[in-house]
Formats: C-alpha cells, structure tokens, sequence
C-alpha cells in the first residue's frame, strides 16, 4: 500500500513539475469506496491525507471507525438531498453539488451545525446521461444562485469525462472545465472561488494535472479493483 501511494504520489509531482506547475497545488484523493475501513486505515499510514467516499452509510461506518486518524474526508458520489444532514458531519468537502435544490439542503443542514460547507459544484461536460452534474452551459447561472447562500461556500469545479482506454481521449473534457473555471472567475461572483478543479482517475490523471486539476480521485491504484 504505501509503495502505491509513493509511486502515485511521486507521478503526480513528476507530471505537475513537467508542465511547470506547483507540485504541492495537486493533491491526491484516495478513493476507498466499496473497501473496509482497516483497508482505508492501511492508506492512511501509508501517507493518504484525503479519503473520497461515494456512499453515505458506508462512509458514515468508516468514519467512526476511523475517527482516531488525523485525514480529510471528500464526498464525490451522487448526494441525495436527503442524506444532506450525514453529509455535512462528516465531509469536508463534497464534490458532486449538481442542482439548486441539493445546495440549499447543504446549506440549511450545515447552519443547524454552525458549519460553512465547502462544496464543487459537479459538471456533466459530456453530456452523458448516466452522469451526475449540471450541463456546462447552466453553471454559471446555478454557482451564482448558489453563491447567495451563506452556509456552503463553492470552492471550484469537478467533473467525471467518458470512459477511455486512452487518457488523450479524455484530455478535451478536462480542457473544457479549465475554459469553463476561467469563465466563471471572469464574471467575478462575490463568494465564489474557483481554487479547486476535481478531475482525473487512476488511468488518465496525469492528462487531468496537464489541464489543471488540483484534485486527483485515485481508487483502483491504490486499493484495486472495486468489490
């Protein structure tokens, strides 16, 4: 496990140094969904320092198990609304934010908690109708709705390309929320950041750091195939 994390971990600071980046803006998700919590514990002293879940009550079981580790936690599964109030205890951030109705849920449940809920607002760039994610031309006008609430802060953008055999292939959609985070900065909404950009898996997030991710989500690398 930790050579894993290592030689993951030692890909994406080649690949951001590479092309002239910060290795330290890239961070690396390890994706444990599916896994036991002493498999999610193994990466953790194996140097993760994010742990992605896709699942509510699996990560509700693994956070307790886990709550003696010093680790972040990002939600990047489709988040019904009403597992809003689990969300916001657990994650500090939630990746996969795709409709108004859902941000507002955050927001009320992270104000019961005295909570700013740092959230990515999910962007469907492929138009693929078995992904989550609002369609590019509507972000701007769902981040600007969203920016009036006062507790969920949006911090950037993710997004899950088609599947490729070849990570080139998937190069275009992660250029395309580049484009799309440079517009949203552009129109320059009060509360809004645009930092982070959640894009690229195990197979392609080498493309993903070329186009500008910050958030590399790496399951099958790390923990294998999934159960």
């Amino acid at each position: 496990m930790k050579q894993k994390i290592e030689h993951i971990n030692t890909r994406i600071k080649k690949t951001a140094i590479a092309c002239g980046r910060d290795p330290e803006s890239v961070r690396l998700v390890a994706v444990g969904k599916t896994k036991p919590a002493e498999l999610v514990r193994e990466a953790i002293d194996a140097g993760a320092t994010i742990i992605g879940e896709n699942y509510i009550q699996e990560a509700r079981e693994k956070f307790k198990a886990l709550d003696d580790c010093t680790v972040k936690w990002h939600y990047i599964g489709h988040l019904q609304s009403n597992k809003s109030k689990y969300a916001v205890r657990i994650f500090d951030l939630i990746h996969s934010v795709d409709s108004l109705k859902l941000a507002r849920e955050l927001d009320k449940c992270a104000r019961k908690i005295d909570k700013i809920q740092h959230i990515l607002i999910q962007v469907n760039i492929s138009k693929e109708k078995t992904k989550g994610g609002i369609h590019e031309a509507e972000a701007l006008e769902l981040i600007a709705a969203v920016s009036e609430l006062t507790h969920v802060s949006i911090r950037g953008l993710m997004t899950m390309p088609p599947y490729f055999d070849d990570p080139e292939r998937a190069r275009p959609f992660f250029k395309a929320l580049g484009h799309l985070r440079e517009q949203i900065r552009e129109a320059n909404i009060p509360t809004v950041f645009m930092n982070e950009l959640s894009m690229g898996m195990s197979g392609d997030f080498e493309a993903a750091i070329e186009e500008g991710a910050t958030l590399v989500r790496v399951g099958t690398a790390i923990f294998g195939a999934r159960q």
